[in-house]
């Protein structure tokens, strides 16, 4: 098992990384205007041929100072990081990414290490949209990666504003998370995330390709994407315009052999028309977490039911008297003949802990998540 900060990566692999750092700014010049396709491109080549496709005149002498950094100086590095590292020869390295022509050679993170080595093309759902996302299109990848979360499926995300950061926040309500940063994945990025980035360590991962310290360039969010739409079978796009990157997610998707899906919108809505014009050519139309279930599980296949936390005696009263029928406040206070205060708060546990969801209007209903005693 992969400890906290444990470093199995090799000496060449984290080169790699360090490389990619070094040659950032090169890069970024070298895709100029087009970083979204050229970016897969310049990743899939071998260091030497990176070098002298962006590095100029400074190339050599990048790759010479990068081919002598010691082993103990990058292991150093990660640790001091509070991070871990595997790369593509160690048998924690993802299953989605062994085999992809542009696969990173090392991934360096931060968090429960040990998940790296569950995550499967089968087990994971990669969820993307606008970082501009309308108020429906952060409430569908909040209640989607809920509802993903809690049948037991990995939600992978970008962590960037709007829908990312929606998607991250549903699967946390029940589950784990992972995200996948295009800088170090020591820093929250953007900052305004910070919290969200350490709610995701806590319980998740955060991985990238580039060393700790490292920053972001504009080529590095196609390159997180690529990453992104190879962990899973299926990337749903929930809301995106016509010209949004999120598509430029879906086309690395397909070119890695995985499936796409995305999740109507109002024809009317500008926000919407890259989603609409993917379920027209084709993509699968996702309404909820059961059309993502058929599409990863096969039609009518019944997901792994995980169990959610161990709660006191009074939330487990609270929760039959939900399944039972009653759906608000004051219903379960009067069936129970409790105070509405403390059975508020119960509702606030459970509905924390996942096993109900609430509507804006104060009903709660019950999710799939079962409790530890359930058989």
């Amino acid at each position: 098992m992969t400890q906290a900060t444990e470093v199995r990566a090799c000496g060449d692999c984290l080169r790699r990384s360090w490389l990619l750092d070094r040659l950032g700014p090169f890069i970024e010049k070298s895709c100029a205007n087009l970083p979204g396709s050229r970016t897969p491109d310049l990743l899939a080549l071998g260091n030497l041929d990176l070098v002298d496709a962006v590095g100029g005149m400074k190339g050599g002498a990048i790759l010479d100072d990068v081919r002598e950094m010691s082993v103990s100086s990058m292991e150093e590095t990660i640790v001091a990081a509070d991070c871990w590292a595997v790369c593509r020869h160690d048998d924690a390295y993802p299953e989605g990414l062994r085999g992809q022509r542009d696969a990173p050679w090392a991934l360096i993170g931060r968090g429960d290490s040990v998940q790296l080595e569950e995550v499967g093309v089968g087990n994971s759902v990669t969820v993307v949209g606008s970082r501009r996302a309308s108020s429906y299109g952060l409430e569908v990848a909040r209640s989607l990666s809920h509802e993903l979360a809690a049948s037991g499926l990995f939600v992978v995300s970008g962590m960037a504003l709007g829908i990312d950061g929606a998607a991250h926040r549903g699967a946390l309500e029940c589950g784990p998370t992972i995200a996948v940063l295009g800088c170090g994945a020591d820093r929250a990025y953007p900052v305004s995330h910070t919290r969200l980035y350490r709610k995701i360590v806590e319980t998740g991962l955060v991985i990238s390709e580039v060393p700790p310290g490292a920053r972001a360039w504009r080529w590095s969010f196609p390159a997180r994407n690529r990453i992104m739409a190879a962990l899973s079978q299926l990337t749903v796009v929930v809301e995106a315009a016509t010209r949004s990157g999120s598509l430029i997610t879906a086309e690395m998707a397909i070119d890695s052999g995985r499936d796409v899906g995305a999740v109507p919108g109002l024809v009317t809505s500008g926000s919407a028309g890259g989603t609409n014009e993917l379920i027209a050519n084709g993509a699968a139309l996702i309404r909820d977490g059961r059309d993502v279930i058929d599409r990863v599980f096969g039609v009518g296949a019944a997901a792994p039911v995980p169990k959610g936390p161990e709660i006191p005696e009074m939330a487990r009263l609270v929760l039959a008297t939900v399944e039972s029928g009653s759906t608000t406040c004051e219903e379960v206070s009067v069936r129970l003949e409790r105070d509405p205060g403390p059975v508020a708060a119960e509702l606030a546990r459970l509905e924390i802990a996942g096993y109900l969801n609430c509507s804006l209007f104060g009903q709660y209903t019950r999710t799939g998540l079962a409790t530890p005693s359930d058989e």
